[in-house]
């Protein structure tokens, strides 16, 4: 399949909604608007989760349901070769971190050393943690890791491709409203993490792969985009951001699909593009370099000013490029070519 690149326009864009809504309470002078903006930056990670089974679907369902469980072993390395080794990078980064507060005589609960072999395993978020630590945003590594474990499964017993597209619009509602009900009674997607991500994972990265079996039959991107605006119009309303903003999501990533490759697409231009390639360094790098840039920079618990919070910005960006180039894709590359056993 070829690469849609308006999606990984929108990765990047999405990555740094993130960057920006863990630092917006330390930026000095922000406008209330612009911080109810940025507060909402949680969100992208919804968006992920979609975009992920999108894309795993389009690369992987039909190999996977026509070739059987004998194409899993193959699938799983792959999957790990993509998040494993710059994940292990970043909590190496983290006990750095933490070594180096222990010799001045600090101590910081984020870095308990009894659970640093969930972090490991990437099983932190699978119920056996109570809150977020060592590198926070990997708790969605963690529940896209269990998505991959069970995708074979989804991809074996069930072809998106003989449905009607009734049934394939059914089903993804039907996954959505589970994410809805298990979280009822939550102000917004992101409460309680540790209790309710990886149902939020395991349902978007479903409803991502019905979305995708729906992109493979070409239908006009109108439909789609008239159920984003329904969804956006509802929620400011007072709908439950539970009830329509995965619904939004989905419906958003059907429309960028199907409109990806026309002429003058902004999420389609080689920065934009870039910044998708490097998403992933983007994501897991940034909240362990906020915290170390907080370390040696910022002595003040007062907001920070603008310019510092540019300057950490651009490290963010810079390690971002470095750690794509000479880790994260040199390992990749390394885990694919080693040899099954």
């Amino acid at each position: 399949m070829t690469e849609l690149r308006a999606l990984t326009g929108a990765r990047g864009l999405a990555a740094w909604a993130v960057v920006l809504y863990h630092v917006r309470a330390s930026i000095a002078g922000l406008p209330p608007a612009a911080e109810r903006l940025l507060a909402k930056g949680y969100l992208a990670v919804d968006f992920f989760f979609l975009l992920s089974g999108f894309v795993i679907w389009l690369t992987w369902g039909a190999r996977l349901h026509d070739r059987g469980m004998g194409a899993a072993p193959l699938f799983w390395r792959k999957r790990v070769a993509r998040i494993w080794p710059l994940h292990a990078l970043m909590l190496g980064f983290a006990a750095a971190i933490a070594l180096a507060l222990a010799a001045t005589g600090r101590h910081d609960p984020a870095f308990p050393l009894a659970e640093l072999p969930l972090h490991l395993l990437l099983v932190q978020n699978w119920g056996f943690t109570d809150a977020l630590r060592w590198n926070d945003p990997a708790w969605s590594i963690s529940c896209e890791a269990a998505a991959y474990i069970l995708f074979p499964l989804l991809a074996c017993a069930v072809d998106w491709r003989r449905l009607p597209t009734a049934l394939l619009v059914a089903v993804a509602v039907a996954l959505l409203a589970v994410l809805h009900v298990v979280m009822r009674d939550q102000p917004s997607l992101g409460s309680d993490i540790p209790h309710y991500g990886l149902t939020r994972c395991l349902t978007e990265f479903g409803c991502g792969t019905v979305v995708a079996a729906l992109f493979l039959r070409r239908a006009s991107f109108l439909w789609p985009a008239t159920i984003l605006l329904l969804c956006c119009a509802a929620w400011v309303a007072g709908a439950p951001e539970t009830a329509v903003v995965p619904a939004a999501f989905a419906a958003l990533l059907l429309t960028l699909a199907l409109t990806a490759g026309r002429a003058g697409n902004p999420l389609e231009t080689r920065a934009i593009h870039y910044l998708g390639d490097i998403s992933y360094a983007t994501y897991l790098s940034h909240f362990l370099l906020w915290k170390a840039f907080k370390l040696a920079f910022v002595h003040n618990p007062a907001p920070v000013p603008p310019a510092v919070i540019a300057a950490y910005l651009g490290i963010v960006f810079a390690a971002s490029v470095a750690l794509y180039h000479l880790w994260e894709r040199p390992a990749q590359r390394w885990v694919n070519a080693a040899s099954l056993p």
